[in-house]
């Protein structure tokens, strides 16, 4: 029995915070599997400064009514995310105003249609009527226990986006040489930072890669490329990196990537007839990591002088 239920109007306030905390876990499970760093107990304030083109502390207190402390600390915990700036008021020099940064916007590019299908999802959930606020919670719990909120939210995103069998490989060609550097950089961004070494191989691919007889692949949907992987020669004795894998924001979550990696696999083995693959990741991509042992690639020691800063594990596939 719950108990909660049991006390009527007396439980209503703990109901609501269980509530809210459930939702708040299943949110951050939608998150996670689409691989996005971010917190939805920021979400309230994080969508104030994205509605305003800068906004003070002040200003979010008052449209929020949070706590002083609570605001700062979500400000503490977006700022050391690199997704916003402060900067100072033109006439009052001790004033700070708040606004998105260049990753916080593509942050925002990446959530919005996140949150448009938990908007949806949370509406189909609350449509029914009922003669009071604990006669609407109870068929919203009821709702919540009978079908995971983080599953039905997944599934309404795959449903509202292209299938993945629409999905073209093509070959690399020059017109695509921005895209290739684009969509790399992005990612790296979002989940670390840009090297010297990962900027000097994406700026120029034809010379680090083509020309060296590597390949670089990508994922083509209704003729917008969406993805984009390499295998790129290291060394002089024949060995080939998979490498340079990245998939646009909106299109993350729907198994892309693992169409370009079984495509390079495939083409590495009965293509060019390599009798092996490398790769480099770091250990903090639990998903990808998972993803490449499935795949059958087995860890590896890692060499002191790995071209990539960020690199923990070394991974290799042998055909």
């Amino acid at each position: 029995m719950d108990a909660l239920r049991g006390y009527g109007e007396l439980g209503l306030g703990s109901r609501l915070k269980r509530v809210s905390e459930y939702m708040m876990r299943e949110t951050q499970l939608v998150y996670n599997y689409f691989n996005i760093d971010f917190d939805p107990y920021l979400f309230p304030i994080f969508k104030i400064i994205t509605n305003k083109k800068g906004v003070t502390n002040s200003e979010i207190q008052s449209s929020l009514q949070f706590s002083q402390p609570a605001i700062t600390q979500a400000l503490n915990k977006l700022n050391l995310k690199g997704l916003i700036v402060y900067k100072n008021d033109d006439l009052d020099k001790r004033k700070k105003i708040i606004f998105l940064s260049k990753k916080g916007q593509q942050m925002l590019n990446t959530l919005k249609p996140i949150w448009k299908s938990i908007d949806l999802v949370i509406k189909d959930y609350t449509l029914e009527a009922s003669s009071s606020l604990i006669e609407h919670l109870n068929t919203l719990e009821n709702k919540l226990n009978t079908t995971s909120f983080s599953d039905t939210i997944i599934h309404h995103i795959k449903m509202n986006n292209t299938t993945t069998q629409d999905i073209e490989i093509i070959t690399y060609q020059n017109k695509y040489a921005q895209t290739f550097y684009d969509l790399n950089i992005e990612w790296l961004q979002t989940y670390f930072y840009v090297e010297a070494y990962d900027e000097e191989v994406l700026s120029q691919p034809e010379k680090y890669i083509i020309n060296k007889g590597g390949h670089i692949f990508f994922a083509l949907l209704n003729n917008k490329i969406v993805g984009t992987v390499a295998l790129m020669p290291i060394g002089d004795e024949g060995l080939f990196e998979l490498t340079k894998m990245a998939v646009s924001p909106n299109h993350r979550g729907f198994k892309i990537g693992q169409q370009l990696m079984q495509h390079c696999i495939d083409f590495a083995k009965n293509t060019i007839g390599l009798p092996k693959l490398i790769l480099y990741s770091n250990r903090k991509l639990e998903n990808a990591i998972y993803i490449y042992r499935k795949y059958g690639f087995i860890e590896l020691p890692l060499e002191p002088d790995t071209p990539y800063k960020r690199s923990d594990i070394k991974m290799e596939l042998v055909f």
